[in-house]
């Protein structure tokens, strides 16, 4: 099993370098680490009394491992999961914040198992998401890779803005398809004609 200071690092890999897309409401960000996050954590990195673009542009890889490792993964309590679920749910912790617990939340309804949808990792979702483990331990984290997915699609379908990030100007899957996808076993894979097909509509 990967370390969480390695799954954090495959984050950063992700996640790539500094980019300031209008479109994406996170602003100015890098190596997935918004500017947002950086004033929250109060990170003057240039040290010129304010928080601004200029300090996202020198944030190293390193600080942004340990960011995610204590603000991303620890604190919202994702390592009171199942091992299993680690990795998927950080990485989309790190994309989503909060609903990446709410996606969990759900699904753990859908599986009529009680949880309330609060965004937060509490005693009861431990309890759900363990037990839910125990009863499907080979397709839990199918399953959850499976909520992403369809998380972003709906994203998407209400954000025009966002469609980029879902399907490519060729028609192809998208960074965030592909994204929720490298957490799902192959056979569970969209078929290039079933991506088409789902966001024809877009078009």
């Amino acid at each position: 099993m990967r370390t969480v200071t390695q799954i954090a690092q495959e984050i950063v890999a992700r996640e790539g370098g500094y980019v300031n897309d209008p479109d994406d409401p996170g602003g100015a960000t890098k190596y997935g680490v918004t500017i947002h996050t950086m004033r929250r954590l109060g990170l003057d990195l240039d040290g010129d009394s304010d928080i601004d673009s200029d300090d996202v542009r020198v944030l190293t890889r390193a600080h942004a491992v340990s960011i995610f490792v204590e603000h991303y993964f620890r604190r919202p309590g994702i390592d009171q999961l199942p091992q299993a679920l680690h990795a998927t749910v950080f990485d989309m912790y790190v994309n989503a914040g909060a609903n990446a617990v709410k996606i969990l939340q759900r699904l753990l309804g859908e599986m009529r198992i009680s949880v309330t949808v609060d965004g937060a990792i509490g005693p009861q979702t431990i309890n759900a998401t363990g037990q839910a483990y125990d009863a499907a331990p080979d397709h839990l984290v199918d399953a959850y890779g499976i909520a992403r997915r369809n998380y972003y699609y709906a994203l998407a379908d209400s954000r025009a803005q966002s469609r980029k990030y879902a399907c490519r100007r060729d028609g192809g899957k998208g960074g965030w398809i592909t994204r929720a996808e490298e957490f799902i076993a192959p056979r569970f894979h969209l078929t290039d004609a079933q991506h088409r097909e789902r966001t024809a509509q877009w078009a």
